[in-house]
């Protein structure tokens, strides 16, 4: 692979108008592909194999033209102080409202608070709920500005009105705080380079990378029914690996340069060694996000794949446009060591004696460890240990309007219903029975009112409604308890034991759905789904690192310390999205379960990324311990070269993920901290503590592999072996000696 790679590096150094104007070519067809692409339409939340999903099925079938899958806008009146509801004034605004809220083209029904039990026992607060025949995402702005308007002219009556339901559900927005995390990345570049250029060219290529990645996606999002946050993750994701990959090839570059190597081979040798790491550690990350797709939730495996395919570009751009960027760049990309003009540098007129450079830091700090291993592991692994700690009360669930902020109208929505029906009406659930194969439907519908009736944690019990044809019926059932407690989950799974009896007895099947079912079984089959995906994923990921290391116990060792910084990191975003800790500098307005798609999507993501640093920091150590090193100061070297570059990749992907803290959708506010810290913890910690201190601790026994096992694995030559010259041998015997 090296040589390959190799070619391709000088191919792209030599043709590099040729690779340029491929990629730009590439960027302005997504471009335009985006821009005119027509607006993206409904996307289909599937959840195939679940009782929520077949019930919701089952309402499509039998009763057609109801549409189960359509928006819902509740809008929620309050009366002034010392008034009612019922007072003839305030009825005669809401019934106004009403008449206003039913002329719209994409209404299906509108209900009268009046006549269908939308009043509190006190009479100070009333709602009735907007049916729309389209879904949230494709309903028009029309139809959200007649729904906004008709509240409007209710409050300028006199009422407290808010609005709650998917009606008025948006595209997310990341805020300026995305730009302030690329701005970070920018001056960690300067800082590791020394050179306003070579800092550039990382942020370039991630940009033109995540430009034609989004702008695919973009394009597709239609015909493939992308949801609005893929975009934003496969950006979260794109960036990061994106400026990662390509400071990683530079970097070797610049080290080539300072070993005197022309400018065309330097850029060769550093898509054959770096660009080697760059490729497997790509595909870890690849196969981490395809993986996703065991999971079998058609939304969970388009976001991956998305995210999948702009890593791919981002890997690809790494070993063809960078190279060709540094042929165009010349003299102006200096060796490692030196600075520019602009930053002080001196110039290579400037005489060619060099003053003896000390040990940098990684020089410093990998010696360090190696003299005190013990020590520097057990302080690592309590460390992480103690932040896993929170992660022992993870608690899982979907978003809802509680979660959202207080400053929304959706939260206030909430609130109200909680105030006047109790939180249960916040997420009423639907039981379907079909008793199409009962000999006396009415008497099963009946008799599965009057169970669930007698079940726990229930307020309300709506009386039977069945379709035309009298064989299936839907039954409305209010909890006491707020959508996300336990006990509406207890309630769920109570419901379904009930059913069961009635199957059993009489045939028929009774089955729950509704937002608040659908949700607790997304969450089961997220739990259900983890060990396997776990399974998957880090068994192909480690098998892959077996033919990278030629190893078994470094592969094994990376694996380990994933885990302990996954659970770190579960911990941190339990303490702050569930406990609260820090969620005032977070901008956490409400705390509450962890996305139940968090620990399963991290745990994908995080692995690829921390497989990055892994296989750059590792295959350098490797590098020098099969040119002939101890394997101590094999550890000493790898450090040397790629402890800088290392540490200001994951400062980057920190800053990029950070920066996605300030998205406006809960989701990825999450996804952004959890990924941002799990950084934190894989890069500093794991890699640059637990790993040296246990290759120290291992010795040669580190890079053992069962002779049978190396007959058998292809060798891949990451580490370029095949790309030294017996000028290069010689060098490294004379280096050898000296030490």
């Amino acid at each position: 692979m090296a040589t390959f790679l190799y070619r391709l590096g000088r191919f792209s150094f030599r043709r590099r108008h040729v690779i340029a104007l491929f990629w730009v070519a590439l960027l302005a067809l997504a471009g335009v592909g985006a821009a005119g692409a027509p607006a993206a339409g409904p996307t289909s939340f599937s959840i195939p194999g679940t009782e929520a999903q077949k019930a919701f099925d089952l309402l499509e079938e039998r009763f057609p033209g109801a549409s189960a899958d359509g928006a819902t806008g509740r809008v929620v009146f309050k009366a002034p102080a010392g008034e009612k509801m019922t007072d003839a004034e305030n009825k005669a605004i809401v019934q106004k409202t009403v008449e206003e809220l039913s002329g719209g083209s994409e209404v299906a029904r509108v209900t009268d608070p009046y006549e269908g039990g939308g009043v509190s026992q006190d009479g100070t607060i009333a709602y009735t709920s907007v049916s729309y025949k389209v879904s949230g995402l494709e309903l028009e702005e029309s139809s959200r500005d007649a729904l906004e308007g008709a509240a409007e002219d209710a409050r300028d009556a006199g009422l407290t009105v808010e609005i709650g339901g998917d009606a008025l559900q948006a595209v997310p927005h990341t805020g300026a705080a995305e730009v302030i995390g690329i701005g970070v990345a920018a001056v960690v570049l300067v800082i590791t380079f020394g050179s306003l250029l070579a800092a550039g060219m990382p942020l370039l290529t991630a940009i033109i990378g995540v430009g034609i990645g989004v702008g695919t996606i973009t394009a597709l999002a239609g015909t493939l029914e992308l949801d609005s946050t893929t975009p934003i993750l496969a950006t979260m994701i794109g960036l990061a690996v994106g400026i990662d990959y390509a400071l990683f090839v530079v970097s070797r570059y610049r080290a080539e340069l300072a070993e005197g190597r022309e400018r065309e081979e330097a850029a060769g040798r550093a898509a054959g060694t770096a660009g080697s790491a760059v490729v497997f550690a790509g595909l870890t990350v690849v196969i981490a996000l395809v993986g996703l797709a065991v999971v079998n939730i058609p939304l969970l495996t388009k976001m991956g794949v998305a995210a999948a395919a702009t890593v791919a570009i981002a890997v690809v751009i790494a070993l063809t446009l960078v190279p060709a960027l540094l042929g165009y760049a010349g003299r102006r990309v200096r060796p490692t060591g030196e600075k520019s003009g602009l930053l002080g540098g001196r110039s290579e007129k400037d005489g060619n004696e060099r003053k003896p450079q000390r040990p940098n830091m990684g020089t410093r700090w990998a010696s360090f460890v190696v003299r005190r291993p013990v020590a520097v592991l057990l302080l690592g692994v309590v460390g992480l240990g103690a932040a896993a700690v929170p992660a022992a009360s993870l608690e899982l669930g979907l978003p809802d309007d509680g979660s959202q902020p207080t400053s929304t109208t959706q939260r206030r929505a909430y609130d109200l219903m909680s105030e006047g029906f109790g939180p249960g009406f916040n997420g009423p659930l639907v039981v379907v029975v079909d008793a199409e194969g009962s000999d006396d439907p009415q008497a099963v519908f009946q008799r599965t009112s009057d169970d669930i009736k007698a079940l726990d944690d229930v307020v309300a019990v709506a009386p039977a409604a069945p379709n035309k044809a009298g064989d299936t019926a839907t039954i409305t059932v209010v909890p006491e308890s707020k959508p996300s407690s336990v006990a509406t989950e207890d309630l769920v799974h109570g419901i379904r034991d009930a059913g069961r009896d009635i199957t059993a007895d009489t045939g028929a099947d009774v089955l729950v759905t509704g937002a608040t079912a659908m949700n607790i079984d997304v969450s089961q089959k997220l739990n259900d789904a983890l060990v396997p995906y776990l399974i998957l994923v880090v068994g192909l990921a480690f098998l892959l690192l077996i033919v990278v290391f030629r190893s078994i116990l470094v592969p094994l060792k990376a694996a380990l310390g994933f885990l302990l910084s996954v659970l770190a990191a579960l911990g941190a975003v339990v303490a702050v999205f569930q406990w609260g800790w820090l969620s005032g500098l977070m901008n956490v307005e409400q705390t509450g379960p962890v996305m139940s798609m968090m620990p399963i999507f991290m745990v994908g993501v995080v692995f690829g990324l921390a497989m990055d640093y892994e296989v750059f920091l590792v295959t350098r150590m490797r590098e020098a311990y099969v040119h002939g090193e101890q394997p101590s100061q094999a550890v000493v070297t790898g450090f040397r070269h790629g402890a800088r570059v290392v540490t200001a990749a994951a400062v980057i992907m920190i800053a990029v993920f950070s920066g996605f803290i300030g998205s406006s959708e809960s989701m990825v506010k999450m996804i952004g901290f959890g990924l941002a810290i799990a950084v934190l913890f894989d890069a500093f910690v794991v890699r640059m503590a637990i790993v040296p201190a246990v290759l120290a601790l291992l010795g040669k026994k580190a890079w053992w592999l069962p002779k049978w096992l190396d007959r058998v694995l292809p060798n891949v030559d990451v580490e370029g072996e095949g790309l030294r010259t017996e000028d290069d041998r010689k060098d490294e015997d004379r280096a050898l000696a000296r030490a």
